[in-house]
């Protein structure tokens, strides 16, 4: 909980920055309607993802994507964007898979891994004449909390904590935001781990190392 109180504490610090810094420049932007350099907003949204590596593909697993965002416009077409994001991850079994766990064929049943990141994306970001834009960057993450089910059939024991997550992940990020409406933005994004999820996980049960992989899908509102 003490995490989660710090890191609302850093989404409210930085949108009340943003509004005032709204408050105090005055020059030309592509992101609302005033000429300003700095604004800030609100994003909120659904990932779409699954971990490289589990042996499940597809992009299964469901969870949240919310935050705060602050826009520093740089030249005429092009702004950086600081985003604070609270943000789900992991991976979920859709049908079951058999293999082998210390030479014995099992079943797996049901599996999912449930990570949550408190996550800071940094892009550079290209705007049309429209205010749609489009960017790239990397997203430092630190990882909140972290659980993994599975079941067996029949049930072998297997001691999932001997492979813990890591505490930190650096990501990749490619995204499009569509303008739709005044301060209003539809955006797009995919992301893939630059560094492992984990590694040294057992060959019978995985690969060696897993990847976090995903697809965001949010709603942005940047305030006047």
């Amino acid at each position: 909980m003490a995490k989660i109180r710090k890191f609302a504490l850093f989404i409210v610090i930085m949108i009340v920055s943003g509004g005032f810094f709204n408050r105090l420049n005055a020059q030309s932007n592509y992101y609302v309607e005033e000429q300003r350099v700095f604004y800030g907003g609100l994003v909120a949204g659904t990932n779409f993802t699954q971990v490289d590596g589990d042996y499940f593909a597809g992009y299964h697993k469901v969870g949240i994507n919310v935050g705060g965002i602050v826009y520093a416009q740089l030249a005429e077409h092009v702004a950086a964007s600081l985003e604070i994001l609270y943000s789900q991850k992991g991976s979920k079994a859709d049908v079951a898979r058999g293999t082998l766990v210390n030479g014995q064929p099992v079943l797996i049943t049901k599996y999912n891994i449930n990570i949550n990141y408190a996550e800071v994306p940094v892009m550079i970001n290209y705007f049309d004449k429209r205010k749609s834009h489009f960017g790239i960057g990397i997203s430092y993450s630190q990882l909140v909390s972290g659980t993994e089910n599975l079941s067996t059939t029949p049930v072998v024991p297997i001691d999932l904590t001997k492979y813990p997550f890591k505490k930190s992940a650096l990501d990749f990020i490619a995204g499009v935001q569509l303008h739709l409406w005044e301060g209003l933005f539809l955006n797009l994004r995919f992301q893939y781990g630059i560094i492992p999820l984990r590694t040294n996980i057992p060959p019978d049960f995985s690969r060696a190392t897993q990847y976090n992989n995903m697809f965001a899908l949010r709603l942005m509102y940047l305030f006047k």
